[in-house]
């Protein structure tokens, strides 16, 4: 999206490809998990973001292949779309580290769908727990799981922490939502890891305050219906729970091997191409390859995998194609600007890390809201977001507590 409106007033031709037909702002997927958005509010109709770009047009459908040698795109296994530069951008999914058999009991949070069926799980826990007559297995159902210590993994941890905490206090009869067990489980020695160790130490602490407990130097053997299984010092241990949610790792979207297939790109272990310095794949400097399917080096560090950095690399892809429609041929290099790292953990709590400051608490919370609200696309959805959070923290309340989707009540 970024690179498309980049072309704006330029004199190309842009067709952007979608399977969906909206742009999805995955960094608050996670209060869509836990109601306190709704999909639509963090998702922005392509056709009217792209409305006053004459030169642009949009097409729905899925890319099934590429003939990198004749410069087509083919879209749905029918259509064939010529192009003169391409800019791939398909993002990442889940990796369940050679386990995919976790995922039905352990859903990810990359897709709008993933984060209904989150939201579904989490409010059916509390409700299954409310009929349950057996100490033991409402135990079970007041028990949530989250697998993975990074930004998601905190901020859907503490997410789950308020709707346990505040949100549900006294809405049930023979249950007490703050009696839930919230455990956030990571392989590394610290949730946070790639935050310092003082960062992380607060958010561990903020966690305690909602209840949320951590359990790190953890390796997760085994996810089933019934709970999750580590390793602990050797020892093997359970934990019963009904609602385990995934955010411990991602790998490049299957585009990626497609690109490897038709043109020979390398890949790195997640999946991800490695590009040249000026974000093309060696050999085919027409074919761009950004955001989260991209394995870009600048000086000398990986670029992380962050929203921010899939929006620099849009630009950079789109000034590169203007400048040789403009006669420029030589390459130019990306260089990543690192604006800083944030973390929410709940009501008026966060981590953040710009470098040399650090903050934590409410200012660094409220720079979190101003932050996302500005990288949210489309004025409305801004508009909106921001009065349910305003609404949100004087009621406590989260509006879009709705289960759909298949399951019934034991």
């Amino acid at each position: 999206m970024y690179a498309a409106r980049r072309f704006s007033g330029a004199p190309v031709k842009v067709t952007v490809i979608d399977r969906r037909n909206f742009h999805l702002f995955q960094p608050l997927l996670y209060q869509v998990a836990t109601g306190g958005l709704s999909p639509g509010d963090i998702a922005a109709p392509i056709r009217t973001t792209l409305r006053r770009q004459k030169n642009a047009e949009v097409l729905l459908g899925t890319v099934t292949d590429l003939k990198p040698d004749a410069k087509l795109v083919v879209v749905d296994n029918t259509r064939e779309i010529a192009y003169d530069s391409l800019i791939v951008a398909t993002g990442a999914t889940h990796s369940y580290f050679g386990r995919p058999e976790w995922e039905k009991f352990a859903p990810g949070l990359k897709t709008l769908e993933d984060a209904t069926e989150i939201r579904r799980r989490l409010l059916f826990a509390f409700e299954a727990a409310e009929r349950e007559a057996s100490p033991e297995l409402r135990r079970e159902w007041l028990t949530f799981v989250i697998v993975g210590g990074g930004p998601t993994g905190v901020e859907l941890a503490g997410a789950i922490g308020e709707v346990a905490n505040q949100t549900l206090r006294d809405e049930f009869r023979h249950i007490n939502p703050e009696e839930s067990r919230i455990i956030l489980l990571d392989a590394s020695p610290r949730i946070l890891s790639t935050y310092p160790e003082e960062l992380s130490a607060q958010a561990v602490n903020q966690l305690i305050g909602l209840n949320v407990r951590t359990r790190t130097g953890l390796r997760v053997t085994n996810i089933d219906e019934r709970g999750v299984t580590y390793l602990n010092n050797g020892d093997e241990e359970h934990i019963a729970a009904r609602s385990v949610f995934w955010a411990a790792g991602v790998q490049a979207s299957p585009m990626g091997k497609l690109l490897y297939d038709r043109t020979g790109a390398k890949l790195d272990r997640a999946g991800r191409v490695v590009v040249q310095p000026n974000l093309s794949i060696e050999g085919f400097p027409e074919i761009f390859v950004i955001g989260d399917l991209a394995a870009v080096v600048s000086e000398g560090k990986p670029v992380p995998g962050v929203a921010p950095a899939a929006m620099q690399m849009g630009r950079f892809a789109a000034d590169e194609i203007r400048r040789r429609v403009q006669g420029q041929a030589e390459p130019g290099t990306f260089r990543y600007m690192d604006k800083g790292s944030l973390a929410v953990i709940g009501r008026a709590h966060a981590v953040a890390d710009f470098g040399s400051v650090r903050l934590s608490g409410l200012i660094a919370w409220l720079a979190w809201l101003f932050i996302h609200l500005m990288y949210l696309v489309g004025f409305q959805n801004r508009i909106l977001v921001f009065v349910q959070w305003a609404f949100h923290y004087f009621t406590f309340s989260r509006g879009a507590r709705i289960i759909v989707g298949p399951g019934a009540l034991p």
